[in-house]
């Protein structure tokens, strides 16, 4: 597997991998409940920091999971 890290990807790559992976049930995040989204807002904005070499993918995450990503 290849990394995935902000030094080893462009800002094109990360949008990439950010799309497949929030694609990965083949729908549209969309009005989607699927990530336990309830209200707040579009997903991907999510991984913005990310996309723009800011945060890795992992911190999100865990910020996600902690709460602290709104």
């Amino acid at each position: 597997m290849r990394s995935i890290l902000i030094k080893d990807t462009t800002r094109e790559e990360r949008i990439k991998i950010v799309n497949q992976s929030l694609n990965v049930c083949g729908q549209s995040c969309e009005f989607c409940n699927g990530c336990d989204n309830l209200g707040g807002g579009r997903i991907e904005s999510y991984y913005q920091p990310y996309i723009d070499g800011e945060k890795e993918l992992s911190q999100i995450n865990a910020e996600y999971r902690k709460g602290l990503v709104r």
